[in-house]
């Protein structure tokens, strides 16, 4: 994938596969189509690689203080006994 919106990597094939009578319509087929991709993709739940890469950052850092406690839970239950 580019590093555009994936509604206008759309649009950009959608254009290249239309005969030249109908890109004389293109300004208005367009917005149209931008729209009905846009809401689309918004239904699709989908995020974004920025926020997918926060969130990995996040479940690292969170998986490595949980490895933390766990090895410092079992060095105390193991001074216990």
């Amino acid at each position: 994938m580019s590093e555009t919106n994936p509604a206008q990597d759309f649009i950009q094939q959608v254009f290249k596969l239309l005969p030249d009578d109908l890109r004389l319509a293109r300004a208005d087929l367009e917005k149209h189509l931008r729209a009905a991709a846009s809401a689309a993709f918004a239904r699709m739940d989908l995020v974004t690689r920025e926020e997918f890469d926060v969130q990995s950052a996040l479940l690292s850092r969170t998986r490595a203080l949980l490895h933390e406690m766990e090895t410092k839970v079992a060095e105390l239950e193991r001074r216990l006994k």
